[in-house]
């Protein structure tokens, strides 16, 4: 099958904010501020006791000897934006509750309008960081945790396309076959400055808290990349080769700290006609989460976007695939005993798929969450918290999923936002 027009949707929405922002104002009011397993869990406390890192064992997230379990949110431009903006949402998050971030670590090539951590290979521009290392102390003055994927599969930010370019000189098919895009997994020149990247990022000191990266609990995790996807091996070895060479490799640059593959939990069965449970996209998630060195596992849920919904499929409903996708892992887990993370998700209100209105929407997440917590996620984080740019109005809703912290009746997410302000608080219990 094809599923171009259902991959594209969102992420070519993404790529407008990649490209530039245009504040709209939406909204009034302000943003809100706001044995050999017990020692490994002393070692995993940082030097000078402030925080402890977040460790896996027994299918289970830990810290400070209890069991982790955490409600979320993504916010991916953290990495390039003013040092009001990252207050803005992070405040935000801290006021709904919520504990673990997830945003980008990476921005490559040179040429393009948002700000290049990356220009060359090998080549890394330091006063660019500002906004990443600013994110991270400010994650950390809040008592929050951040999740940053090293490279993207897509070409928002430069991503896996931007290594092709650079040492094969191919054109982009990420959206395609992706033969040209997945020469990124095999060849040595894009291996190499992978490799280069990761340890620059991880062992950088940051000027904020004049901590290395790989030294501060402020970082929870590491994942090898956002959404790898490799079409051109169905049978998913040339991904699960790539992902093992380089989890060992990550992994003993920061070993105190977790590493997962940020996949989206496609199974990679041969001959299944279901989409997101066939091979497809060339990635098998048991064997990807089986990895020794992987932490947790990784899955996203995004119905609409890969036609499973009442219009694409007679007798399927977004809200209840979705549910099934996520129970289907939490088991997968249990057996793999490693822990899951339900780590985007998101939904965009559309008749025609599926979420008539706000009302739909809310309980679709409500459903999502509760089956989350439920069925023992370690965590979930949904598709994505934003909040005010500079100006002071709120950031565009590019991808129909922003979702707002802000009282406001004229806020189309404030019921959603409170849903997951209620369950962070009770993941938070579950802990």
């Amino acid at each position: 099958m094809n599923d171009q027009h259902r991959a594209t949707s969102r992420r070519t929405l993404l790529a407008a904010a990649a490209l530039g922002l245009t504040a709209t104002p939406l909204l009034s009011g302000t943003a809100l501020a706001a044995t050999g397993a017990e020692q490994q869990e002393d070692r995993s406390r940082q030097d000078g006791g402030r925080r402890s890192f977040v460790t896996s064992r027994g299918g289970e997230l830990r810290l400070d000897g209890r069991k982790f379990r955490f409600g979320g949110t993504n916010c991916y431009y953290l990495h390039q934006q003013s040092h009001y903006m990252i207050d803005a949402v992070l405040n935000d998050a801290a006021a709904m509750g919520l504990t673990v971030i997830r945003a980008w670590a990476f921005a490559d090539g040179d040429g393009h309008e948002y700000r290049v951590l990356q220009p060359r290979p090998f080549q890394y521009d330091e006063a660019a960081f500002d906004s990443l290392d600013y994110a991270v102390h400010k994650a950390g003055q809040l008592g929050l945790r951040l999740v940053l994927p090293l490279v993207n599969n897509w070409p928002d930010y430069g991503g896996m396309r931007q290594y092709v370019s650079w040492f094969l000189g191919l054109p982009d098919d990420s959206y395609g076959e992706g033969a040209n895009h997945d020469r990124f997994y095999t060849d040595a020149n894009c291996k190499k400055a992978y490799r280069a990247w990761a340890k620059h990022v991880i062992g950088r000191r940051n000027r904020y808290t004049g901590l290395r990266y790989d030294a501060d609990p402020t970082v929870m995790a590491w994942e090898l990349a956002n959404e790898p996807r490799c079409r051109s091996d169905k049978s998913g070895a040339t991904l699960l080769g790539w992902a093992r060479e380089m989890s060992a490799y990550v992994k003993s640059l920061a070993p105190r700290q977790l590493l997962a593959v940020g996949d989206e939990g496609f199974y990679g069965r041969r001959g299944d006609a279901d989409y997101p449970y066939s091979d497809y996209e060339g990635a098998d998630w048991l064997k990807l989460t089986a990895l020794p060195a992987v932490d947790y596992g990784t899955i996203h849920v995004y119905p609409q976007n890969w036609g499973e919904t009442s219009g694409s499929k007679p007798g399927t409903d977004a809200t209840a695939w979705g549910t099934r996708w996520i129970t289907d892992h939490l088991a997968d887990g249990r057996r793999l005993r490693k822990p899951v993370v339900v780590e985007e998700f998101g939904l965009q209100i559309d008749p025609a798929r599926d979420i008539a209105d706000t009302a739909a929407r809310d309980a679709a997440y409500r459903a999502w969450t509760g089956a989350a917590l439920a069925g023992g996620a370690a965590g979930d984080q949904f598709w994505l918290l934003t909040s005010r740019v500079d100006d002071g109005s709120f950031y565009p809703d590019y991808d129909g999923h922003r979702v707002m912290w802000n009282n406001d009746p004229a806020n189309p997410t404030r019921t959603a936002a409170q849903l997951f302000a209620a369950h962070a608080k009770a993941m938070a219990a579950a802990s």
